[in-house]
């Protein structure tokens, strides 16, 4: 075909065309300016604060009362593992609970029964390295829930949506849709944006909110700023600060802020009648050979520690302990952990012979 057929052709038109170069040419300088700068993935908005929430501060390691769990790894390459747990004396814990656990490259599967029906299920799959979609399923008694969230990880930022109780039978759009994105602006420096959307019934009128994110990273600390915008409800801020003290010492501090209108109507936002409310915690996460100690303090007067110690390789004990000065209250759990692991599977573990997948959990 000669040049003049290729000029004819729509494809050759598109490619002659002036602004359509004028486009592509700017693309890619910006793609080579961006690769330029050496961007890393931040991770999702809804982690901003990791390494302070999820790593030192004991909100997700905290519990009371007893605590025995018995783990048995099947294999290792997939990972099965079954679970039973038995607890006495904790709040918000089933006294017994048995759960299934599988994972692959691909797929990440887990399944918990409780004593009294209550069935929770996660299901992972990873479409290829950038696309993962999870799906996470209540069933009780007296309610059920049901979410779907895709999470799209690229080179230099990471997007996700999220469906919470998702129905449209009704006439209507109902339940929580989560939108979030968080994109690395320079190497120290990430942005990020959240909105949600929310209708609880047909009959009641939606709520939208908007979130903004900031998070700077050093060369041994961290810092991440929250701001929540709940229109009429009022407005929210959160910031923490994470440093590494030490390669066995972190520290970590979280701040609260929340405004609200006046009530009765007494004024508002804008009306100078506004109710403050806050609260601060600091805390500390110790790294010894073969335990972790973790302590927090915060700013009701409750100061919390949890301990746990690896006293052989399949057994671990846990103790965890709350003291509320002000309400005189005390509050202690003790917990055991023991891994049932078959001589097989510790043999290839330690010959390195099975190695584990890439879980996406």
């Amino acid at each position: 075909m000669d040049d003049r057929r290729l000029a004819s052709t729509p494809t050759g038109l598109v490619n002659d065309n002036a602004l359509v170069s004028a486009l592509r040419n700017t693309y890619l300088s910006f793609l080579e300016r961006r690769d330029a700068l050496g961007l890393s993935n931040p991770g999702a908005f809804e982690n901003i604060s990791r390494e302070v929430s999820r790593d030192v501060l004991l909100t997700n390691f905290m519990f009371t009362g007893l605590r025995a769990e018995w783990n048995k790894p099947i294999s290792n390459s997939p990972i099965f593992q079954l679970s039973h747990q038995l607890s006495m004396g904790a709040q918000g814990m089933s006294p017994y609970t048995f759960s299934a656990l599988y994972g692959s490259s691909k797929v990440f599967l887990q399944g918990t029964m409780e004593n009294d029906g209550s069935l929770v299920a996660r299901s992972n799959y990873r479409w290829n390295d950038s696309l993962i979609t999870k799906t996470h399923a209540q069933i009780q008694s007296s309610q059920s829930m049901l979410s779907v969230e895709n999470d799209y990880t690229g080179r230099d930022f990471t997007a996700s949506f999220k469906m919470m109780n998702p129905s449209i039978i009704e006439g209507g759009i109902k339940g929580i849709y989560i939108a979030s994105y968080l994109q690395s602006v320079t190497p120290s420096l990430a942005l990020g944006l959240e909105a949600v959307w929310q209708r609880a019934a047909m009959n009641s009128s939606p709520e939208a909110l908007l979130s903004y994110g900031l998070r700077y990273k050093g060369s041994d600390w961290i810092a991440s700023l929250q701001m929540q915008s709940e229109g009429p409800q009022g407005s929210a801020i959160n910031s923490s600060y994470w440093r590494r003290l030490t390669d066995k010492v972190s520290v970590g501090t979280d701040l609260s802020l929340q405004f609200a209108p006046g009530l009765s109507g007494q004024g508002g936002l804008m009306g100078g009648n506004l109710q403050k409310e806050g609260s601060a915690t600091a805390g500390a996460k110790y790294e010894f050979r073969a335990s972790t100690f973790r302590g927090q303090i915060d700013s009701k007067g409750r100061l919390s520690c949890l301990l746990e110690k690896t006293i052989l390789p399949a057994v671990r004990v846990t103790f965890a302990g709350e003291m509320d000065h002000l309400k005189q209250q005390a509050k202690v759990g003790v917990g055991v952990s023991v891994e049932a692991m078959s001589e097989d599977l510790m043999e290839q573990a330690e010959k390195g012979a099975s190695q584990a997948p890439a879980v996406p959990f």
